[in-house]
């Protein structure tokens, strides 16, 4: 795999980790919130590039891949968000602004899905803005 591909595909599971961590930030995932996730991946991001993982597959299913797996895992948000903030500052050229608006846009959909956003979803989508920023 090249490394362009690696750091594609480590891109978009870090995005499955902040994704989970937004719906996670209530301490719960509601189903809603994993089809809006669904929805906004299909929607949005399989056209963001030409990434393919080892299995010729749309790198941008790895943010559901991941998603799912650490739902499975019934892990809480604790250092998802951050393993993201790290990537970021590891490759801040791979955020776009597109990408990051798209990245907001997203973290915002999963939130709303749920009877509106709460509290601890506002904090995250509020340090994700910062870090973006």
């Amino acid at each position: 795999m090249l490394n362009s591909e690696r750091i594609g595909n480590e891109f978009y599971q870090n995005l499955g980790k902040l994704f989970y961590a937004v719906a996670m930030a209530d301490k719960k995932v509601r189903p809603v919130e994993v089809k809006r996730l669904r929805k906004q991946v299909r929607q949005y991001w399989l056209d963001v590039d030409e990434f393919e993982d080892e299995f010729q597959t749309d790198s941008a299913y790895q943010i559901e891949i991941v998603f799912d797996w650490l739902q499975n895992e019934e892990k809480n948000d604790e250092g998802y968000f951050q393993e993201f903030k790290d990537f970021y500052k590891e490759h801040p050229e791979k955020f776009t602004p597109k990408l990051k608006a798209l990245i907001i846009e997203t973290a915002e959909a999963i939130a709303h899905s749920f009877a509106g956003k709460n509290r601890s979803e506002m904090e995250i989508i509020f340090r994700l803005k910062l870090l973006l920023d």
